[in-house]
């Protein structure tokens, strides 16, 4: 699971969102998507949660 971590962290960053922070205040969330994001293809779970990956970025956006 930890390798699907990291890979999860590197996608969350690629969509611009802070995934530490998501992890800290959401953490049932990042949890549910972690699983999912684990069963399925990149496109699929972004095709499956399109609008909630909205409005996470808005809550978490990443800082450059």
């Amino acid at each position: 699971m930890e390798s699907f971590r990291e890979d999860f962290i590197r996608f969350l960053e690629s969509k611009n969102i802070d995934g530490a922070a998501l992890e800290n205040a959401e953490p049932h969330l990042f949890t549910a998507w972690l699983q999912l994001f684990s069963q399925v293809h990149p496109k699929s779970f972004v095709a499956q949660k399109l609008y909630q990956i909205n409005q996470v970025r808005r809550k978490y956006q990443l800082k450059k």
